[in-house]
């Protein structure tokens, strides 16, 4: 049956769904949540729990990254963020926090953000994650890529991450701009790579084919993000997810068994959501919003990415998440309240252990059911 729907004579669109729209459903079987395994790995790195945090400014530090590794995740820096332009970007920080008015808020970040990336202070935030013992990760969008590779290589790092709106594996440039050409880079990297947004089969299964070790799913759908209203473009995290699953094991045969780990990335506010997201397929989820709540969130309550203070078309707000309860409690809990922001990893152990999985591979098997809003 044909899930396209008329939406005028001349034009057809496809029936896709929101997270909101699905639920999982339990087997037969059940099992103690003590008896579950979150664990994942990607490449040579082994983690406790499926949780990155989201290279964004509100999001992660250098000393955030530092605690959720420690809590089994793995933390994502933002090498074009405040902690690389400036030395000490804490009272930046709190000034911003202090700026209720929108306008005069992305005035002052445009001005902050305008500071040049230094290539030392990429080297030394870097450096910091590395000497505390966990694993290392930055992140660059796709058109400063190629400018600091060497500079993020040479410092160490463990896994790169190149992430934007959309990232394509055909990118067109304007004359006279060399495009970043993602199959040579990455075969030239002797560092693992994830690279995204995708949202369609075949967005992901060409990100797949140029070797890089994970595909980041989604792209304006975050809390923060007004990427649907500025430009129109919307991709429902729960049929992205399936569909690029589905190009992963599309590509798992085409390869002869090379595995390409799927990364859920946006819209995913509540453990619920993330829970979905690995029901759909994601081995994992890089988390913004969810964790810019922490009160010992570098944002001070507020959150925002790179889009929102774009030069000419800002596709982001600065949005105050407020604070419900310091990293480890949010990610580990124990919860204290019950609206799904806080212990998202017992969550996903508990509604693993419902429906009787033990380990996150298997739950991607978990059955899912459809409920008309």
């Amino acid at each position: 049956m044909s899930n396209e729907i008329e939406i005028g004579r001349g034009k057809r669109a496809r029936r896709v769904y929101t997270f909101d729209e699905i639920g999982i459903v339990p087997t037969r079987r059940t099992r103690d949540p003590e008896l579950v395994s979150t664990a994942w790995s990607i490449d040579a790195f082994q983690f406790e729990i499926p949780v990155l945090g989201a290279p964004m400014d509100s999001v992660m530090s250098p000393e955030q990254a530092i605690q959720l590794g420690r809590l089994g995740g793995l933390g994502v820096l933002n090498l074009e963020g405040l902690w690389t332009r400036h030395e000490n970007p804490e009272p930046l920080l709190a000034e911003l926090a202090t700026i209720t008015d929108e306008v005069t808020a992305v005035k002052r970040m445009r001005e902050l953000y305008a500071a040049p990336i230094k290539p030392e202070l990429i080297r030394d935030r870097l450096g910091q994650i590395r000497d505390a013992g966990v694993t290392v990760a930055g992140a660059l969008s796709p058109h400063r890529t190629a400018e600091f590779t060497d500079t993020v290589v040479k410092a160490g790092v463990d896994l790169f991450v190149i992430r934007g709106n959309t990232v394509s594996a055909e990118h067109v440039a304007e004359e006279g701009r060399t495009p970043l050409n993602l199959k040579q880079f990455i075969y030239e990297l002797d560092v693992p790579v994830i690279v995204g947004g995708a949202a369609t089969y075949q967005s992901a299964l060409h990100l797949m084919r140029t070797g890089a070790a994970g595909v980041l799913v989604g792209f304006g759908g975050g809390a923060s993000s007004s990427t649907r209203v500025t430009l129109g473009i919307r991709a429902p995290m729960a049929s992205a997810i399936a569909d690029v699953a589905g190009a992963r094991s599309d590509y798992l045969d085409e390869s002869g068994g090379r595995y390409v780990h799927v990364i859920a990335d946006g819209g995913l506010g509540t453990s619920g959501d993330l829970i979905k997201a690995v029901a759909c397929g994601a081995d994992a989820v890089m988390l913004g919003g969810a964790l810019a709540k922490a009160s010992d969130a570098p944002g001070l309550g507020w959150h925002w990415g790179q889009e929102a203070h774009h030069e000419d078309l800002p596709r982001g707000r600065r949005v105050q998440v407020g604070s419900v309860a310091p990293l480890a409690e949010i990610v580990n809990g124990p919860s204290h309240i019950a609206d799904g922001s806080s212990n998202l990893v017992g969550a996903l152990r508990r509604a693993m252990a419902t429906t009787g999985y033990s380990e996150l591979k298997e739950f991607q098997r978990v059955g899912i059911v459809y409920a008309e809003r």
